[in-house]
């Protein structure tokens, strides 16, 4: 698998980078140790997870429970990954946060909101040993605020996670879910006092572009894209990547909540540019959307979340997939 400068850290990890959300709780154990192998196997090492994954699974769950599986799945083989983790986004009030989940499968994301930990100070500090006591470990390679927390002073925050670089815990930090002024504001401010700037940004990334009108909290549209090429020191950690399979169920994707963001004619002509090349290449319409984000630009690292071992398999032939230019000029022009 290839491998990519995370920003300009001088630190290189695996272009695809493996979402575990789902591990310790839809994914079982035995399900996720075989996916881990099997990514490590492939080259990859660039692990992502949140001290908020995945409390909605159950009602048994609390958030935590991805941390503690990749940490029993780690031991002995830590020092083989880069380990991403995130704040901000726990839940305070899980009765509360169980009410946004509306029947369609859409999410009320105001509700969902009221119950966030937020990125203080004392939430960052007490939540990165939490997280650093699941995850088996002494350090957190890439530390992310989760959810821009708009509401605690950006100051307040980034002294916060400065002093936890300082002190060794977190080697590198970024944010996610962030509209571009505030991450022009965040980088400028961490640099003019001297702090650890954020070397990623993770937002929703994939082949289609968004609709206009999509929430640009949490999509990386125009004005994101335009502002990493000014500033390639920070990287584009692009999950969902694949859309959650919209790319080859034609059939669900109305039924699909994040089909929302993105449906209109330029979707649609998008989508057939990617059946046209699936079907020249005999391969599936996910396979060549994360091959062609793979194409992008270095700092472009797309996220992919295997639930199921069958899932794992669909999406592996990708990291090698070769696209050829007509082809990619075919998907550009689209």
């Amino acid at each position: 698998m290839k491998k990519v400068e995370l920003g300009r850290t001088g630190q290189y990890v695996s272009q695809v980078s493996l979402g575990c959300m789902t591990m310790g709780t839809s994914t079982d154990e035995p399900t996720s140790a075989r996916i881990l192998d099997a990514y490590l196997d492939a080259g990859g090492d660039f692990l992502d997870t949140a001290n908020c994954y995945a409390w909605w699974a159950g009602e048994e769950f609390s958030g935590g429970e991805s941390e503690s599986m990749l940490g029993k799945l780690l031991r002995g083989r830590r020092d083989r990954v880069f380990l991403a983790t995130k704040v901000a986004a726990g839940i305070t009030d899980l009765p509360t946060a169980r009410t946004a989940d509306r029947p369609d499968g859409s999410t009320d994301w105001a509700v969902r909101e009221r119950t966030y930990e937020g990125a203080s100070a004392a939430v960052i500090e007490r939540e990165a040993e939490a997280s650093l006591r699941r995850l088996g470990t002494d350090h957190i390679d890439l530390y992310y605020v989760h959810v821009d927390d708009r509401a605690t002073p950006l100051e307040e925050t980034l002294s916060a996670l400065d002093s936890l670089v300082r002190v060794g815990k977190v080697r590198y930090i970024g944010w996610s879910n962030v509209r571009t002024w505030r991450l022009e504001r965040i980088r400028s401010l961490a640099l003019s006092h001297g702090w650890a700037a954020p070397v990623a940004v993770q937002q929703q990334h994939s082949y289609l572009r968004p609709a206009a009108g999509a929430d640009a909290a949490s999509i990386a549209g125009g004005e994101l894209l335009d502002w990493l090429s000014v500033y390639p020191d920070v990287s584009l950690a692009a999950y969902s990547s694949l859309l959650r399979g919209i790319y080859d169920d034609p059939e669900a994707r109305e039924s699909k909540p994040i089909w929302r963001a993105y449906a209109g004619p330029d979707a649609e002509a998008r989508l057939a540019a990617v059946a046209k090349v699936a079907a020249a290449l005999g391969c599936s319409g996910g396979q060549v959307a994360l091959a062609w984000l793979l194409r992008q630009s270095p700092t472009v690292i797309p996220l992919i979340g295997p639930r199921t071992w069958e899932h794992y398999e669909s999406i592996a032939p990708a990291f090698t997939l070769e696209l050829p230019d007509e082809l990619v000029s075919l998907l550009d022009n689209a």
